[in-house]
């Protein structure tokens, strides 16, 4: 995807290079972050707050099993002269147990984030299209290009902002309907 990007920018300069130096100086260029644009609008913001809650329980029960290890770790080091073999295995076990649970929980709970972003983001592209099409019609550009397929773009040329503010504003909108 972003080697696909990267030769969308570099035909584009390789057009605007072979354009008449006049056509070239009134080309209206702008590059955005999308994802940078998408995560910080309030949207985004109320969806992953949203999420967090939802998994606070998930969250709260790996910490304890993580401190539950911790503590486990910590006694064997502290008590190992004065074990007895037996209970040095059983801890040692335990300690294996709770790591296997803690990495076992933490990857169903991402897999479950991930979904569930995946689900609350899902026609997000159709808003980011949509603030970028209003921000062309207002700003009169040209070109917009993802940030990341620049080889260089100064501040000015970045409309991230706008694309949030403009984001924003779709929100409202939606919500006030």
């Amino acid at each position: 995807m972003q080697i696909k990007q990267r030769m969308v920018a570099i035909v584009a300069v390789c057009m605007f290079a072979l354009a008449s130096p006049l056509a070239f100086a009134e080309v209206k260029l702008a590059v955005v972050d999308v994802q940078r644009a998408i995560l910080s609008s309030e949207e985004a913001k109320r969806l992953l707050a949203q999420i967090q809650e939802e998994f606070k329980a998930d969250e709260d029960e790996i910490r304890k099993i993580q401190t539950a290890a911790a503590a486990l770790l910590e006694r064997a080091q502290k008590d190992a002269e004065v074990m007895s073999d037996t209970e040095k295995r059983r801890v040692q076990q335990e300690i294996e147990s709770k790591n296997n649970d803690f990495v076992y929980l933490r990857q169903k709970l991402q897999k479950e984030i991930n979904a569930r972003q995946t689900e609350l983001f899902a026609g997000t592209e159709v808003k980011v299209q949509k603030a970028i099409e209003d921000l062309v019609l207002e700003n009169d550009y040209d070109v917009i290009l993802p940030r990341n397929a620049a080889l260089y773009a100064g501040d000015l040329y970045d409309i991230t902002r706008k694309v949030t503010e403009k984001l924003n504003q779709l929100d409202k909108k939606s919500a006030g309907s």
